[in-house]
This record gives structure tokens, sequence and C-alpha cells, in this order.
């Protein structure tokens, strides 16, 4: 997808993955059916993080990141501690967003990440995360400490006669 410049205030819409420029249009590679296709690529965005946008959901896909091999829905059920019918709607949503991708063998259902990218978001959304609450930390001693600060000085002051 070729990207504009940042000075740009236009919205950058969605193109068919493999679309090098303009003379490739929606209605040749057939995907007009998709109903992202042409929505600002700030919409879309919102969507994906509407398919992690559950706790129980964040931890099928940290999960699923952490894994060597593709997880059967009885690992996930005992790890999350949820109920089937439960676990099966947060799996479905992130079906439906494209962030895992199940397969069936035999009598059992085994998912796994649809892109190594979703791992890396997880792990970047951790690393910010950490950074943030870093953050408030040292503003709240910061916060405490002049506020301490005052109080002790008071403290230490003879009283007056």
């Amino acid at each position: 997808m070729p990207v504009r410049p940042t000075n740009d205030a236009r919205p950058l819409m969605v193109s068919p993955a493999g679309a090098t420029g303009p003379e490739v249009t929606s209605q040749e590679i057939g995907i007009d059916d998709f109903s992202d296709a042409h929505r600002p690529l700030y919409e879309v965005k919102a969507n994906l993080f509407k398919g992690v946008s559950h706790p129980v959901r964040v931890r099928v896909l940290e999960v699923l990141s952490a894994a060597p091999d593709d997880v059967s829905v009885a690992d996930l059920i005992a790890d999350t501690g949820l109920e089937a019918s439960h676990l099966s709607q947060h799996l479905s949503v992130l079906r439906r967003h494209n962030l895992v991708v199940a397969e069936r063998r035999a009598s059992q259902v085994f998912y796994r990440l649809a892109f190594p990218e979703v791992a890396d978001l997880m792990s970047v959304s951790r690393a910010l995360l950490i950074k943030i609450l870093e953050r408030t930390h040292d503003q709240l001693v910061s916060t405490v400490s002049s506020a301490e600060a005052p109080t002790q000085s008071l403290t230490q002051m003879p009283m007056p006669r």
C-alpha cells in the first residue's frame, strides 16, 4: 500500500493487497463485497482494535503468541477458565477480525495466530503499557515527594510559644 506524505489530510483508504497503483481498481480485483474496501484506514484499524478490546481475547492472543504450536480449544478453556460457549464467542470475534485461524483435526479444534504480526502487536502493547505505568509511577512518586516536603519541613520547625 503506498504511503502518502503526512501533510496530506485526506484519509488513507484501504486498498487490496498487491495493488500497486491507481490503475488497479477494486472492481478489477473483485473486492467490492468487502465492507472495509472503501473505508478510511483509521476506521479499519479501530475495528481491528475492537477485536482485542476484551481481556479474554487479549489472554487468548497472548497464549497463542507464546505457544510453539497450535493450541487446542481444550487447552484454551483450561487456561482461561471460561465455559466452552463463552470462549467460543470470543474466538469467533478473533476469527471475524482475522486475528486467529482455526483448524479442525478429528474431533478437536486448534487455533493459531493468523499472522506473526499479531504476536508483535501483543509484545508492543505490553512494552507500551510498561512505559505508561513507569511514567505514571514516576509522576505519582514526584507528586507524593513534593507534597511531603513542606510537611516535613513544618514538623522540623519549632512550635511558636
